[in-house]
């Protein structure tokens, strides 16, 4: 599976180069994830703007991410979402658990705040 990265210095930007949002494509999501873990990079974007089609097989996957990340303190923001894609998620009441944004603009920011956050809950 590739992917396109672009690593920031608060967050990695992660492209899946795939059409289809399906189950090889999570589990490789997951370890790119881990990967980037493993280098110093927490927070992700994940940019489905290439996926055009959607198995609801991932979308536990999808859901498993998300909770891993915050339960590690970490953010995890899905945007580029193409149409078909929402629909299945809206279809499969997915798209009020993860975190979604329609534009890159929009994921760093809300990375941004949640580190923010972060750091100022650790000082109290």
């Amino acid at each position: 599976m590739e992917f396109k990265i672009d690593t920031k210095e608060t967050y990695s930007h992660i492209t899946p180069q795939s059409g289809h949002l399906d189950a090889n494509l999570t589990g490789a999501l997951v370890a790119k994830k881990e990967e980037l873990a493993q280098k110093g990079s927490k927070n992700l974007i994940v940019d489905l703007s290439q996926c055009t089609k959607a198995d609801p097989s991932a979308f536990g996957t999808l859901i498993d991410m998300h909770t891993d990340s915050y339960s590690e303190n970490n953010s995890l923001v899905f945007t580029g979402i193409q149409e078909p894609v929402m629909e299945e998620f809206k279809k499969n009441n997915i798209d009020a658990t993860l975190n979604i944004t329609p534009t890159l603009i929009e994921a760093i920011d809300i990375i941004s705040m949640e580190i923010l956050e972060r750091d100022l809950l650790n000082e109290e």
